[in-house]
């Protein structure tokens, strides 16, 4: 995940939380003012009745004319009057003029009132669950009784505070035995409360869209700045360190700001013209051990080669001196002109591995047997070696196309270091050659001392030799690898268990014929 990716995100994660907190927090909040106004309606409106009450009993109830729909209360002991014009009114105290207000309230969506007591005189006054709660709260020495219920889906908050006895009471209320100061019930008031509730989900949806509006156009703010600001020059000094050492320090594209990402940027200028000035130390410590790996090299070269060149070149010395004493001996001079052609033949294979070494020449592929090749470079190795047994395994079997002259090469010097390795006392040459799919395989390995294993890793450096001054020149080992590489395949040594070096050959076959 890119560092733009996680910032942003953190960025998110944090306006997320801290407007999370604040939504919940406005959320509580509102709907705590929400609740405390509508207490204060209900407490105005329980005051407002209370008082209205308070008149009707000061005066002695209201009378209203009788007529249908405007009967006697029962529970009144003087419940109807006749007044002088003969018509009857009928009394309306303050417990049914509380009744008949809360009809007219609800009506209105206002809500709606009653008046109740733990031991009502009329059964329709008596007390639901939350009013013998409170009631019994207020014997207790509450002053008032605040609750929010919850039924069928729709929202209503109760208030309800005590009723006092007053002097005004006791025409009603005293043969009940009550006293002043005694409470004689509590009145509750019901206040619905579900557009409240709806202006606080409204409120609460428009929050939450200001929130999720506002954490979108945050991180799009800080996803253009930090493009702008950081990603993009990110980027530049990227750029800057790959094409670095093509693209020099002093070309960066990097402005020279103060900031963080301009400090880095010219640290990294700073990084890059050590390592240039490093690089040009190493470089003139390289040429200087160069010249003398060179001159240390060429010295042995000269002495293995010299010491190659010079002896088939005094036998053909000795050769040139005879034949011209014996110009009139035809069979002398035929088998001393063949030892010359060896003697010149011997020079132009050691001048020849000289040149392998330095180029790279095409391979010419052609068609042949790779055992008959196999079997008479191992045979012509072991010339004159009483001593030596030849074990072949030649499994190839077939016409393959390869580059035989650059096998025929490698598998003569790998099988003339198996003579040399062996030496006098003589030993057992192996060859195995076989096809795994389109690769040829082919294993030489002798029966001599081995490789010490720290040579190993050094046989195939040029004029790498253990071997002493006139006996080898350290390329033939490193010709052959150079010419495997050639060919695409891989040349590797190792030491076999039993004592004796195995060198496996693995090359790429252009074609196969049967």
């Amino acid at each position: 995940m890119q560092l733009r990716t996680k910032f942003i995100l953190l960025i998110a994660l944090v306006t997320s939380c801290s407007y999370g907190v604040t939504f919940y927090r406005t959320s509580s909040f509102q709907e705590e003012l929400v609740v405390e106004q509508v207490t204060r309606q209900a407490k105005m409106l329980f005051h407002q009745i209370r008082l209205t009450r308070q008149w009707v009993a000061d005066h002695n109830g209201l009378f209203f004319m009788k007529e249908p729909g405007v009967e006697k209360n029962p529970f009144l002991e003087q419940g109807m009057i006749r007044d002088e014009l003969g018509n009857w009114l009928v009394k309306r105290n303050p417990a049914m003029v509380t009744r008949e207000l809360s009809v007219y309230a609800a009506r209105e969506g206002m809500g709606k009132f009653n008046v109740t007591s733990l031991d009502p005189l009329n059964p329709q006054n008596a007390p639901d669950a939350f009013e013998q709660r409170s009631l019994k709260k207020f014997e207790a020495g509450a002053e008032e009784a605040i609750e929010i219920e919850k039924i069928t889906g729709h929202y209503r908050l109760r208030y309800m505070a005590p009723l006092k006895v007053e002097d005004s009471c006791l025409a009603c209320h005293s043969g009940q035995g009550y006293e002043i100061g005694d409470i004689r019930g509590g009145m509750n008031v019901t206040i619905p409360m579900d557009a409240a509730f709806a202006e606080i989900g409204t409120n609460n949806r428009m929050l939450l869209n200001i929130g999720v509006a506002t954490i979108v156009i945050v991180s799009l703010m800080i996803f253009f700045l930090f493009e702008l600001l950081v990603a993009r020059r990110l980027k530049i000094l990227a750029r800057d360190m790959d094409e670095y050492p093509r693209r020099r320090s002093d070309e960066s594209h990097l402005l020279q700001d103060d900031d963080e990402i301009g400090v880095l940027a010219g640290h990294f200028r700073k990084l890059c013209q050590r390592l240039e000035r490093s690089r040009e130390d190493l470089e003139s410590s390289r040429l200087q051990v160069f010249q003398s790996e060179k001159m240390a090299a060429l010295g042995r070269l000269v002495a293995g080669v010299s010491h190659e060149i010079n002896n088939p070149l005094g036998g053909m010395q000795n050769c040139v001196q005879t034949m011209r004493r014996n110009m009139d001996k035809p069979d002398l001079l035929a088998r001393y002109l063949d030892l010359l052609d060896q003697g010149v033949e011997r020079i132009k294979g050691t001048v020849q591995q000289l040149l392998n070494i330095g180029r790279k020449e095409p391979l010419e592929l052609k068609q042949g047997d790779v055992d008959r090749m196999i079997r008479d470079c191992l045979e012509l190795s072991s010339i004159g070696r009483r001593n030596l047994r030849l074990d072949l395994r030649l499994e190839v079997k077939r016409q393959v196309v390869l580059g035989m002259e650059a096998l025929r090469q490698v598998v003569l010097n790998l099988a003339g270091n198996a003579v040399q390795a062996m030496g006098e006392d003589g030993g057992i040459l192996n060859a195995h050659s076989r096809l795994e799919g389109s690769w040829l395989m082919v294993e030489i390995a002798d029966t001599g001392p081995g490789i010490d294993p720290q040579h190993m890793d050094k046989i195939f450096e040029p004029f790498f030799t253990t071997k002493g001054v006139g006996e080898g020149t350290g390329l033939g080992l490193s010709v052959s690898h150079s010419l495997v590489e050639q060919m695409g395949g891989e040349l590797t040594a190792r030491n076999a268990p039993h004592g004796g070096a195995v060198f496996t050959l693995t090359i790429p076959l252009s074609d196969t014929r049967e």
